[in-house]
């Protein structure tokens, strides 16, 4: 005998969001409305801040919404709008993580079961002391965080309250990245990361296989032709001119490479009677004199792109 699910709802907005949803699958699939109302809210605020892909993804927004009415379309709408009060009135929470799993989405389609909230806090809480995070930012400036399997981003988002607990501004001093294989879950970390304010981005492939790749040392930037996701505060100016520093150091790094490159052959040394007794038989010198002609023998080192010096 089928038995019935119970819906714990965390709030009233929740509770709102459920009735919204379930009018909008009179004619279609649960998963369908779901997964299409989480990419098109997604589309609809990557589209304000990154025009590269803005065209490609309001595309795949249009071909989403030809399938909805208009009466279906307003709930979506509104659907959204419940989710931004939602997290407005408690930003210490896995909002959309805790609608999939009341919704029973995971079980029954895709078998995707989220981290409780209270289980990512607690891990949030462990993983770094108050003292060493605050000590990091001031020595670095700045430091980044990532979960290479984010799901709707729950340990994101704890790791973000955290930091606010300890008096440590996320919005300024922490870089958000995250990456999942499944594009419902990717869109809705970013939608979740988005709304609360968090820097960073979300990258949509396979961690194992394409772990996201970045050009700079610190994951400021990610490499070209990769499915990110940026959320609008990775577009304030001060993670603006973080990324200027960032394309300068490459920049500096990469002249300074190219130079020793180029730097042209040493001329072959040609052998000479009188200097010959030097190099095999030394003739009898002073210490000082054996010292300074030493130091004027200049060894030319080339440099990784770790900063190590290497003779090779």
């Amino acid at each position: 005998m089928a038995q019935s699910k119970t819906r714990r709802f965390i709030n009233d907005h929740q509770r709102e969001f459920v009735k919204l949803f379930d009018a909008a699958c009179q004619r279609h699939n649960r998963w369908s409305v779901f997964a299409d109302f989480v990419h098109m809210a997604a589309i609809a605020i990557s589209n304000t801040v990154d025009k590269v892909h803005a065209e490609e993804r309001e595309k795949t927004y249009m071909q989403m919404a030809g399938q909805y009415n208009k009466k279906e379309l307003e709930c979506f709408a509104r659907m959204l709008s419940e989710i931004v009060e939602g997290l407005e009135a408690d930003p210490d929470q896995d909002l959309m993580g805790n609608l999939f799993m009341n919704l029973d989405l995971g079980n029954q389609y895709r078998g995707q079961f989220f981290t409780p909230y209270h289980v990512s806090r607690l891990m949030s809480e462990v993983s770094i002391a108050p003292d060493d995070l605050t000590a990091r930012i001031e020595k670095q400036g700045w430091i980044a965080v990532n979960d290479c399997a984010c799901g709707a981003g729950g340990l994101l988002i704890a790791f973000a309250n955290v930091c606010m607990r300890n008096g440590v501004n996320f919005q300024k001093s922490v870089l958000f990245t995250a990456q999942d294989l499944d594009t419902t879950a990717a869109c809705m970390c970013y939608l979740q990361l988005s709304l609360l304010g968090c820097p960073g981005y979300v990258c949509i492939a396979n961690t194992l296989t394409n772990p996201c790749v970045c050009l700079d040392k610190r994951a400021l930037i990610p490499a070209p032709k990769q499915d990110i996701w940026y959320t609008p505060l990775y577009f304030t100016t001060e993670w603006h001119y973080r990324r200027i520093w960032a394309q300068m150091d490459m920049l500096f790094e990469s002249t300074g490479s190219t130079e020793k490159k180029e730097l042209p052959p040493a001329p072959p040394v040609k052998p000479k009677k009188a200097k010959k007794p030097k190099v095999v038989e030394p003739p009898q010198e002073t210490p000082e004199e054996s010292k300074d002609e030493s130091e004027s023998v200049q060894v030319v080192l080339t440099e990784t792109k770790t900063g190590q010096l290497t003779f090779f």
